[in-house]
């Protein structure tokens, strides 16, 4: 017999930051709250986690630029503990036994390095950097909108004429490189814009991060442009380091939560959503016990809500049909390692710590190289060779691993979110393998690294969705292409946060503008929630009168 607990004005899916995020702001607006997680820790991907004993890393989600100041403030998450370091410069990408490229640290220390494969290229940079800029510009004032609703009425329109008019503020060249982003291949533009490989490495990179293409695929821009509007105290496109690993942050926004009286549950997984009349009324944990709410929020994966917690003859059947085809699917395979020693680069020797090893390490010297490792994950399950971004928080953060040692992060790319299908081998028995490969990776550059690897944990795209829920290993909650962006984000006619279930609401990164660590989706999502009490109140006050 299910046990029915007291209900909440608005029940959150998920303890994950957009979840957070959103369970904050609809308890400063004096609403009661509660957060369901089902794992025994709250911050989904964004979590610190012993791994061997003495050592601490981040364990999905690793470093930090995209959190919304806003969030920062509004949440208090400062005072609560949270500090960003900056890295020295953004991206230290070792090219072969001989040489290297440093991108960041100012304009003048990238244009001197660039200039010695091209004074063309370092002249260049400036226009490029304010190019990204204007576009960049254009996408922060969108992540905070409520997307247009097609088919949403007045309402819909006015978000509508907003989101032009904003386009057309833009001269014609702005216009275009906004087209540009949104559309093409970031191995396109980065072709036009400069002629020597390592630079193009160092911008393209970001196209591939958590993207399952190649940099030469259309759309493959906007991934890059998604990873630079962010900032670290302050100072636009820096990236940085949270003291603590990330989980840092999530436990900043759990106890603002905690102060704002949101009740948090741990080791309470949701078994569906409860769903009477057309409406959201509550979950049913695994256990049995209905929690019951006004409103549900689901901070989760589109496909895993419809999938597996709405029920079937709850939604339509062009809708349901909608996100079984709604893409999922990462390259990503994740691992982090306790070092015994800082890598020690042939081009950049030394075990000391030294600059480059605060940075962002990518190994992926070329797009050519880029784009090989994607289509070896296609026809073979995994990269041969692999793109690799190596960082090593504990060289800022030294309470992440033992006196003189270290811990590690490796996001590598590409393996097949579909690998077994493609090879005929499960993740589970392909793990140390891929593993090794990574290592592999890394150590043809930096000769120490395997010898210096203490332990190590990999987690595959499986692993990552059986223990975050990120189905298929996407890091975004569903790929960032043009179909799936914005209005159509998850789904033409519901990209508004409102699910087709009444009181049945989406806060994660499956609803605009998308994946990364950056609070946004659970601050808009708070926003339409409160929206809609409001006009409910309303409603019930004109009928009072």
């Amino acid at each position: 017999m299910a046990v029915e607990r007291e209900g909440y004005d608005a029940v959150v899916i998920g303890g994950g930051h957009n979840g957070l995020v959103c369970a904050a702001y609809l308890a400063a607006a004096g609403q009661s709250v509660c957060v369901l997680e089902r794992r025994g820790v709250v911050g989904g991907a964004a979590v610190t986690e012993e791994f061997h004993p003495g050592f601490r890393n981040s364990t999905a989600s690793y470093t930090v630029s995209l959190l919304d100041p806003a969030v920062i403030r509004d949440l208090r998450l400062v005072g609560h503990g949270l500090r960003i370091v900056e890295r020295p410069f953004a991206n230290f990408l070792p090219l072969s036994d001989r040489d290297a490229i440093r991108v960041g640290g100012g304009l003048a220390a990238t244009q001197a390095e660039v200039a010695r494969w091209s004074a063309r290229d370092a002249e260049r940079l400036p226009a490029y950097y304010a190019m990204l800029d204007r576009v960049a510009d254009v996408l922060r004032d969108l992540l905070h909108a409520t997307p247009p609703n097609v088919g949403g009425g007045v309402h819909a329109l006015l978000d509508g004429w907003k989101v032009a008019k904003r386009f057309r503020a833009l001269d014609r060249a702005g216009q275009r490189d906004v087209l540009d982003l949104f559309t093409k291949s970031a191995g396109e533009i980065l072709d036009r814009w400069f002629e020597s490989d390592p630079i193009k490495a160092a911008f393209g990179f970001d196209a591939v991060v958590g993207n399952f293409q190649s940099p030469y695929s259309p759309g493959s821009a906007y991934v890059l442009l998604h990873h630079v509007f962010g900032e670290v105290n302050g100072k636009r496109g820096q990236w940085g380091h949270a003291i603590g690993g990330m989980g840092s942050i999530t436990q900043a926004m759990a106890k603002e939560c905690a102060a704002r009286g949101v009740a948090i549950r741990l080791d309470a997984p949701v078994a569906r959503v409860v769903v009477e009349r057309g409406a959201a009324t509550g979950v049913a944990l695994e256990t049995g016990e209905v929690v019951r709410a006004r409103r549900v929020v689901a901070n989760v994966n589109p496909r895993l809500l419809f999938e597996q917690l709405v029920p079937a003859d709850a939604i339509d059947a062009d809708f349901r049909a909608r996100i079984e085809s709604y893409r999922c699917g990462s390259g990503t395979f994740r691992m982090n390692v306790a070092l015994a020693a800082l890598p020690d680069f042939t081009c950049a020797p030394g075990t000391g710590r030294q600059p480059h090893h605060a940075a962002g390490i990518v190994i992926a010297p070329s797009l050519a190289y880029m784009e090989r490792a994607y289509f070896d994950a296609r026809t073979e399950g995994v990269s041969r060779a692999p793109i690799v971004e190596l960082l090593i928080p504990s060289v800022v953060d030294d309470t992440l691993a033992p006196a003189g040692q270290h811990v590690a992060s490796l996001f590598c790319q590409h393996v097949h979110p579909n690998m077994p299908e493609v090879t005929g081998r499960s993740f589970d028995d392909a793990r140390d393998a891929i593993a090794d490969l990574m290592i592999d990776a890394v150590d043809g550059l930096a000769p120490n690294f395997r010898a210096s690897v203490i332990a190590r944990r990999a987690l595959t795209p499986l692993d990552l969705e059986r223990t975050f829920g990120l189905v298929g290993g996407d890091i975004f909650h569903g790929a960032l292409g043009l179909d799936q962006l914005f209005s159509a984000r998850p789904v033409l006619g519901h990209a508004d946060y409102r699910m087709p279930v009444a009181n049945l609401y989406l806060c994660g990164s499956g609803a605009h503008p998308g994946g990364g660590v950056t609070g946004i989706p659970g601050r808009n999502a708070a926003r339409e929630i409160l929206r809609d009490a409001r006009r409910r109140r309303a409603r019930r006050g004109a009928r009072t009168q």
